[in-house]
């Protein structure tokens, strides 16, 4: 694995992070625990190198933080834990130190490496962060030793990135969305390295829509047998001003994988990431609906799949895998896939909570009538 600096905190961080919000889950008495195989998969990207691992206290049921705190335990000191405060539903000030213990309960440890302000805006900054006199708070769990820096989570307009750099002077890192379809953040994130802060990309391969085989990387850099979602990940590890991009691995394979990229001197050279430019412009005309998976829409008061039936359009209208995609909205309408789009009733409680402010109605709308 190779290592990068991560801004100026003086940490070097692994190339690749491991995303902890989609480890493997299971179901029981209407209660969900994470499988056993996730505290393997852990352990194994640390034994490859892998040093900087990402959760919250929202992701898998609110069951991550303690799967990830018992996976590191044994080399607890050798790693660097991330996670973060959601400041959605805060009233006052308490609200930092009550969540930080919550986390530092869950995940079984004395300190946090990089704790993040969770989706963090200008709005929220403005009236919840500087409202309630967060920073203060931060620099007390500072000098408690309870965090070792104070970082932010990003959703926001790329405009405002660099408004809550300049205002949060105690912010030493940054998580944001980057990839080959969506560089909006890119001038932004560079301001971020000059200024000295980390930066760790979320969904380096958009929310799967890279993940899907296609002929992109042989087109693109007539290089043969490389799958779409090493290209994604290359290229975002090719950006100079990246410090690390996190993968939300599933499974063992996942893992060998994406350390195997980790590992590479050279993710991307320039000429082949100014080449991927010139890709990704060509692929804008795919991204009329960019849903990254997240699933901040659900649930669904109909009880619609929302994400499922995005991806389903996903590989109809980006990977030109039209059949592939009929298939997979057929299972619309099973107990495992949720209800027909058909039955949304446009009550906009999605809207009200998808990052990339989708249209989510009229999109399923379209969706349904496509698949129709």
């Amino acid at each position: 694995m190779k290592y990068r600096d991560f801004g100026k905190t003086g940490v070097k961080i692994s190339q690749l992070g491991f995303g902890c919000m989609r480890l493997p889950e299971y179901e029981s008495d209407g209660k969900w625990y994470i499988k056993d195989e996730a505290i393997d998969m852990l352990r194994r990207a640390y034994e490859l190198g892998v040093n900087y691992f990402d959760g919250a206290v929202g992701y898998c049921h609110e069951n991550n933080e303690i799967a990830l705190g018992k996976a590191v335990k044994p080399f607890r000191d050798k790693v660097l834990i991330s996670t973060k405060c959601p400041l959605w539903g805060a009233a006052d000030k308490d609200v930092f130190m009550r969540l930080l213990n919550q986390s530092l309960t869950r995940l079984d440890t004395s300190y946090i490496d990089f704790y993040h302000f969770h989706g963090l805006s200008k709005e929220i900054f403005d009236q919840k962060v500087l409202g309630f006199g967060l920073l203060d708070e931060a620099r007390k769990a500072i000098d408690q030793g309870m965090i070792k820096h104070l970082s932010f989570s990003f959703h926001d307009d790329p405009n405002n990135m660099k408004y809550l750099i300049d205002r949060g002077e105690i912010f030493s890192s940054i998580l944001m969305q980057y990839n080959l379809l969506d560089r909006s953040n890119e001038s932004a994130m560079t301001y971020a390295h000059e200024k000295g802060l980390g930066t760790v990309i979320m969904g380096p391969v958009a929310g799967g829509r890279l993940a899907a085989p296609s002929q992109l990387y042989e087109k693109l850099l007539g290089k043969k047998n490389n799958s779409t979602s090493e290209l994604a990940m290359r290229f975002v590890l090719g950006n100079p001003n990246v410090s690390c991009a996190l993968s939300g691995m599933t499974n063992i394979q996942m893992v060998e994988e994406n350390a195997a990229i980790g590992d590479l001197d050279e993710p991307m050279n320039e000429d082949d990431w100014n080449k991927s430019i010139v890709m990704m412009e060509n692929l804008k005309k795919f991204s009329d609906l960019y849903c990254t998976g997240c699933e901040y829409c659900m649930p669904c008061p109909q009880g619609i799949n929302i994400p499922y039936v995005f991806n389903c359009y996903t590989y109809h209208n980006v990977y030109g895998m039209p059949d592939l995609a009929k298939r997979m909205y057929g299972r619309v309408g099973d107990e495992n896939h949720g209800k027909s789009p058909d039955e949304c009733v446009k009550c906009g409680e999605c809207m009200k909570k998808c990052p990339q402010k989708i249209l989510i109605p009229d999109k399923l709308e379209e969706v349904t009538n496509i698949f129709k």
